[in-house]
């Protein structure tokens, strides 16, 4: 793909995005329009100063073995995915990680660094963390590397095929001290 169809892609995307959110009545959010290079949560929360724990991200996850199975995924930026026990029964299969970049953009039509669960594919499960709920508010990629979208948490509720899990992720604190221990 070339640069241009890249920009048009993107800029297709983010329509869709924007069109999400009038449909589904998604309230108080705020469009933040950014440099792509700053697509990556961290880097943006770096150059924007944003802090990282109401940054969430949203993954991308593939089943391993047997036939193709995706879920998206959003945790808080700051926590880990339990990609290993909890996202894989949730999915049904047997082993699963996240999917890679051309796999991610295949599924959703979005780079890593913009996926959004809006504008997602309707037979796409999507699974986000309880806890984003105790935020006042939640930054989100806006379908590309040139936009976050903040907004307050209890709107995604609004996003079909989303579910709210207890214990998706693991507090950032908890996953360093397990692996401190291994």
């Amino acid at each position: 793909m070339s640069i241009t169809d890249d920009a048009a892609a993107s800029a297709a995307m983010e329509q869709r995005v924007r069109a999400a959110l009038s449909h589904l009545s998604i309230a108080g959010w705020e469009w933040i329009a950014i440099d792509p290079q700053f697509g990556d949560t961290a880097d943006f929360c770096a150059e924007y100063g944003y802090d990282l724990p109401h940054s969430a991200n949203t993954i991308v996850v593939a089943s391993k073995r047997g036939p193709a199975a995706y879920a998206a995924c959003i945790v808080r930026a700051s926590d880990r995915l339990d990609v290993n026990r909890r996202v894989r029964r949730l999915m049904g299969v047997s082993r699963a990680s996240f999917a890679d970049p051309d796999e991610t953009r295949t599924v959703t039509g979005m780079m890593i660094g913009g996926v959004t669960a809006l504008a997602l594919p309707d037979n796409l499960p999507i699974y986000a963390d309880r806890r984003l709920l105790e935020m006042d508010y939640v930054i989100l990629g806006a379908g590309s590397r040139s936009a976050k979208l903040a907004m307050p948490p209890a709107e995604l509720n609004k996003i079909p095929n989303l579910q709210f899990i207890d214990g998706l992720s693991i507090a950032a604190d908890a996953a360093d001290a397990a692996d401190a221990a291994e």
